[in-house]
């Protein structure tokens, strides 16, 4: 698997979800987000990184809640946003950055 880093240092966008698996609305992004990909396809790369398993780098991005999403082109935020959202008002953000 490759290096966190060089997932969001890549070209493309890549959004990352952070998330926990005892969080409710993050279990409700879930399915949002595979619509997303299965929408955008190549447009988008979509990873999951769980806080508990991952602390080093949700301390290095100051996740303070969950969900948090995050959008990377380059290793650059081009957007960021804590809490669940709706496909259609996700899609609207990330269609501004393609």
């Amino acid at each position: 698997m490759e290096h966190f880093d060089q997932i969001i240092n890549s070209d493309g966008l890549t959004l990352v979800d952070f998330y926990a698996t005892w969080c409710g609305p993050c279990q409700t992004m879930h399915p949002i987000l595979a619509q997303l990909k299965a929408d955008w396809g190549e447009r988008i790369r979509i990873i999951k990184l769980d806080v508990d398993k991952n602390q080093p780098t949700a301390t290095r991005f100051r996740i303070q809640s969950v969900p948090t999403l995050m959008l990377f082109r380059k290793g650059e935020v081009l957007w960021r946003q804590s809490g669940a959202l709706m496909l259609a008002d996700l899609k609207q953000q990330l269609s501004k950055f393609e």
